[in-house]
């Protein structure tokens, strides 16, 4: 039986978190990618060590890091308090982040995720969670619906050459 243990993520998880997720955003969205230089910059931007260590040390940020048989397989990132146009209400919180490597998806990892940010919304006292998933991600949008989210707009963000569009999505608690 596997052994899946999630926690909250410390500031020596940074490299973990760093390379997770640069492998699980290459096997969400790297076939969308005609320049793979722009990937690189985005990695860069986004995801180096410095920047995901600067953000665990960020007080509204929340991480968690899910590990299968001691090996890191998935993290997740809270921002507790987090407005959006969608929702009129200043009592929100932004699902960032989940991603689970390919090989362990069927393990439900990102189920335990989930709740470990539903958990959290709630000690923190939001009325919403609110997330953005890409259009056309089939699966994860039925993940996000079978635990009630609903949609609440549509928006448009580049990386590089690409654009893509977005869903946001919220939960009311």
């Amino acid at each position: 039986m596997d052994n899946v243990k999630i926690r909250k993520a410390a500031l020596i998880d940074a490299p973990f978190i760093s390379l997770l997720a640069r492998i699980t955003f290459t096997e969400t969205f790297g076939n969308y990618f005609r320049d793979n230089e722009d990937l690189l910059t985005y990695y860069i931007n986004t995801f180096s060590v410095k920047k995901i260590t600067k953000s665990i040390e960020d007080e509204n940020n929340v991480f968690w890091i899910a590990f299968c048989d001691d090996l890191p397989v998935g993290y997740a990132k809270l921002k507790k308090h987090s407005k959006t146009e969608f929702l009129n209400s200043n009592s929100s919180s932004q699902l960032q982040k989940i991603y689970v490597l390919k090989d362990f998806l069927s393990k439900k990892i990102g189920h335990k995720l989930q709740n470990e940010m539903f958990e959290e919304t709630k000690i923190i006292g939001s009325k919403y969670l609110w997330l953005s998933v890409l259009k056309i991600n089939e699966r994860a949008i039925k993940f996000y619906k079978k635990y009630n989210f609903v949609e609440i707009g549509e928006h448009t963000f580049d990386i590089g050459k690409e654009h893509f569009n977005f869903i946001a999505l919220k939960k009311e608690f």
